[in-house]
């Protein structure tokens, strides 16, 4: 899979999903990705260092994360974590009115970027966004027009406190530029992660020098180009253990592991367990 990550969220009709995630979940360390849609990230307890861009966040208990159209982001736990995430397309609170309108697709567009990192637990923007959390979270019939509530509730916020800035051109297209490349290695990886990658052929795939490619990706990703293919072939891993019967070794070697004893000692290291124990805690 390219990585953007193609996912569908929640339905046709009400695309949006919530993610719950503690050290169990496949994805409890993030590794970089990006998307079309919008992402909240809550932290429920403990502490999480999230990268979007070039930008880095330590998030504590209460925190959140507004993650824009098509920024590439990720997470690492800062001891034991537990946070969510909800995923959602913008798109599905388009209305009629044009004001509502061309602020929603401004974010769309890039043309608008909503302020990224929010720790003032009692500001109207939280509030509406805990509440957006609850609602998903509730299994009530009316659920679906909370969830709704809390996204308005939440955009006017943004408005209302100006908790946005509008892109400048040359910035978005110097930005677009090194995002492409990144993109492209990222892409690369994920496609090809059960093959035996160089360094040489992932940085041929982002147009620059080795020795280059290894100080951009890691400014990029806060990992270098090899600790990030590891990342995400035990990433990949884990959710095989937990989605297929697949034997460990059959899995490490789809995820790119030749050497089985390699793969249980980084997984071990990642991942805090065993392949075994953690399929079976599951």
């Amino acid at each position: 899979m390219i990585y953007n990550e193609l996912i569908e969220r929640g339905t046709e009709h009400f695309p949006i999903e919530l993610y719950k995630v503690d050290k169990n979940h496949p994805r409890y360390e993030m590794s970089s990705h990006w998307h079309n849609e919008i992402e909240l990230i809550r932290i429920i307890s403990g502490k999480l260092l999230v990268k979007l861009n070039e930008r880095e966040y330590t998030l504590e208990k209460g925190d959140i994360i507004f993650v824009n159209p098509e920024t590439v982001h990720g997470a690492s736990p800062i001891g034991e974590c537990f946070y969510e995430c909800i995923v959602m397309r913008l798109d599905m609170l388009l209305t009629a009115d044009e004001s509502c309108r061309f602020f929603i697709e401004g974010i769309l567009n890039h043309d608008i970027l909503v302020l990224e990192y929010h720790s003032d637990l009692s500001s109207p923007f939280s509030m509406a966004v805990n509440y957006l959390f609850d609602s998903m979270a509730s299994s009530h019939s009316g659920y679906k027009f909370s969830v709704l509530s809390a996204l308005y509730n939440m955009l006017g916020a943004i408005i209302d406190k100006n908790l946005y800035t509008s892109s400048s051109l040359a910035s978005h297209n110097a930005q677009n530029n090194d995002l492409a490349r990144l993109k492209a290695a990222l892409s690369y990886i994920r496609s090809n992660y059960d093959k035996q990658l160089t360094l040489s052929d992932i940085s041929v795939h982002s147009a620059m020098s080795e020795k280059y490619f290894c100080s951009f990706f890691k400014k990029m990703t806060a990992k270098t180009p090899m600790q990030y293919l590891i990342l995400y072939r035990v990433e990949r891993a884990a959710g095989k253990l937990l989605k297929t019967n697949s034997s460990i070794t059959e899995i490490a070697l789809s995820c790119g592991f030749n050497d089985i004893s390699y793969f249980i000692k980084t997984f071990k290291k990642i991942k805090g367990t065993t392949p075994l124990k953690f399929r079976n805690q599951q």
